[in-house]
């Protein structure tokens, strides 16, 4: 019995190990420059918190949530940024930096040298672009506290949720520029990941759609992230944040797989 469990552990911790080496590198190779890109994505969400939820937000007053609580446009918004951020922060590292490394860098190629799989590459680059995102979520959190738009304790079980939303939507990068062929597609890129942080939900509640609409709205996995997160950060936890964890998770798991797989093919020809 001991004797087939333990290369099935031995082997998990050396696949485990050499993705963590991916991450290492990613580390290693960081300039000053791009300190200025990484703050970007924080700066972005942060100021769409000030100029909408508190200057428009003085307009529009308060926002009547499913349950019939009313809580303030501020306090409405500023979880859609926190999940917008954790997507913007993911879908950056994996679309665009990814692709450069994989197409143009041929950097991928030179780790194929060793023993490090292409499923071990993705798990690696994940890793790096939840750590852009988890940076991006306790700032933007600790920003929240000190609004008064949630209590530190709800900031604390909020985070877990945005660390599953990045990599959510690391996976779903990465996936999507194993597929694109060109700088070019990237246009596109932008376009969806701007159409889903007007439309899921963000500054609006899902109610005000029309209801040949709202279905649609509701299946967008940022939708599923703001619910999430917005749900934990005003107290209003129930049954249907259960299906947001396993929505979020099941779109891990396939993109992660997709991924690993079209990487295999792309790189191992």
């Amino acid at each position: 019995m001991l004797t087939l469990v333990l290369p099935k552990l031995v082997s998990f911790e050396g696949s485990a190990g050499r993705s963590v080496r991916v991450t290492e590198r990613n580390l290693s190779a960081l300039k000053s420059a791009y300190w200025v890109v990484f703050a970007s994505g924080l700066v972005e969400p942060v100021l769409y918190l000030f100029s909408i939820g508190v200057g428009v937000g003085a307009l529009i007053g308060d926002i009547a949530l499913p349950s019939g609580r009313s809580v303030s446009y501020t306090e409405f918004i500023a979880p859609a940024m926190l999940a917008a951020s954790a997507m913007s922060g993911a879908l950056t590292e994996t679309t665009f930096n990814f692709f450069g490394k994989m197409k143009f860098m041929r950097l991928y190629d030179g780790m194929l040298a060793t023993p490090i799989r292409p499923f071990e590459i993705a798990i690696g680059e994940l890793i790096w672009a939840m750590a852009r995102g988890s940076i991006y979520s306790v700032a933007f959190l600790a920003i929240m506290v000190a609004m008064d738009l949630t209590t530190p304790l709800r900031a604390l079980a909020a985070f877990p949720a945005t660390v599953l939303v990045g990599f959510a939507f690391g996976a779903l990068g990465m996936t999507t520029a194993t597929l694109i062929r060109s700088w070019q597609d990237f246009d596109l890129i932008g376009a969806g990941q701007f159409a889903l942080f007007l439309f899921s939900g963000t500054f609006v509640p899902a109610e005000s759609y029309p209801a040949a609409l709202r279905w649609l709205v509701e299946l967008s996995p940022l939708y599923r992230s703001v619910d999430l997160i917005r749900g934990i950060s005003l107290g209003a936890v129930g049954w249907i944040q259960v299906v947001d964890v396993l929505y979020l998770l099941a779109l891990l798991a396939v993109g992660l797989v997709v991924s690993g797989r079209r990487m295999g093919r792309l790189l191992c020809k």
